[in-house]
C-alpha cells in the first residue's frame, strides 16, 4: 500500500499548493482544513505521515499531536508553520515530532523531510509488528506459566518461585521448560528481552541477584 501524506492546514491556498507539489513528486496526498477533520477521518493502518500546521482552528497542532500519541502512534509528524518559535519547536520535537519547518520551506527541504518521516514510519511499523508478535507469544502461556514467567524474568530462583506459588521446584522447572519452548528462547536474557519488549517488565528494572 502506497503511503499517504496527510496535510492539515487551515490556509486553503497553501494547502492546495503543497498538495499539488507533493502529488507532482509522486506522493499520494489527503487534505484537511483542521485537526478535528483529520481525527474524524483518521486512517486506521494506512502508512504515511502528517504535514501539520501549528496554529489551527479548534485543536492546535500540538493538541492534535498529543491526541495522536494514543490514536495513531506510528504516524510521524512534520510541522510546517508560519507561527514557529524556539519554544514551540522544542516542545513539538520532545513530544516526538519528526521535523519542524517554517513557512515558506523550499520544495527540496520539504520533500527531504517527508522522505525521512516515511522512513521513520516504516521503522516504527516493523518494531510495532515485532512487539505485537511477542505479545501474542506471551498470551499463549497458560495462567500458571504466565505467573512463573513473571517471576523468572525478575530474577527469582526456581526454589523461590516454588515457595511463592506453593508448588514444588520440580513443577516450576517443568513450567520453565514449557515457557522457554513456547517463547522460542534458550536463555534467561532472551526471556527478559521478550518481557521488556512486550511491556511486561520495566527495561530499567534489574533482576534480583542470584545467591
Amino acid at each position: 500500500m502506497e503511503p499517504v501524506v496527510h496535510i492539515v492546514d487551515d490556509d486553503q491556498s497553501f494547502r492546495t499548493a503543497v498538495g499539488r507539489l507533493l502529488s507532482a513528486s509522486g506522493f499520494r496526498v489527503a487534505l484537511y482544513e483542521s485537526g478535528d477533520q483529520f481525527l474524524a477521518q483518521l486512517p486506521a493502518t494506512e502508512p504515511g505521515c502528517l504535514l501539520l500546521d501549528l496554529q489551527l482552528p479548534g485543536l492546535s497542532g500540538r493538541e492534535l499531536q498529543d491526541r495522536l500519541l494514543e490514536k495513531a502512534p506510528l504516524l510521524p509528524i512534520v510541522y510546517l508553520t508560519g507561527q514557529g518559535d524556539i519554544r514551540a519547536s522544542v516542545s513539538a520535537m520532545k513530544a516526538g515530532a519528526e521535523d519542524f519547518l517554517e513557512k515558506p520551506a523550499s520544495g527540496n527541504i520539504l520533500l527531504e523531510a517527508i522522505q525521512r518521516a516515511l522512513v521513520k514510519y516504516e521503522k516504527r511499523r516493523v518494531e510495532h509488528d515485532r512487539i505485537r508478535a511477542l505479545q501474542v507469544l506471551v498470551a499463549g502461556l497458560t495462567p500458571r506459566e504466565a505467573e512463573v514467567f513473571g517471576l523468572i524474568v525478575r530474577g527469582h530462583l526456581n526454589k523461590q518461585i516454588a515457595y511463592a506459588l506453593g508448588t514444588s521446584e520440580r513443577t516450576v522447572k517443568a513450567h520453565r521448560h514449557s515457557i522457554m519452548e513456547k517463547l522460542g528462547v534458550r536463555s534467561l536474557a532472551e526471556a527478559v528481552s521478550i518481557a521488556e519488549k512486550s511491556g511486561l517488565l520495566d527495561p530499567d528494572a534489574r533482576p534480583l541477584q542470584r545467591s
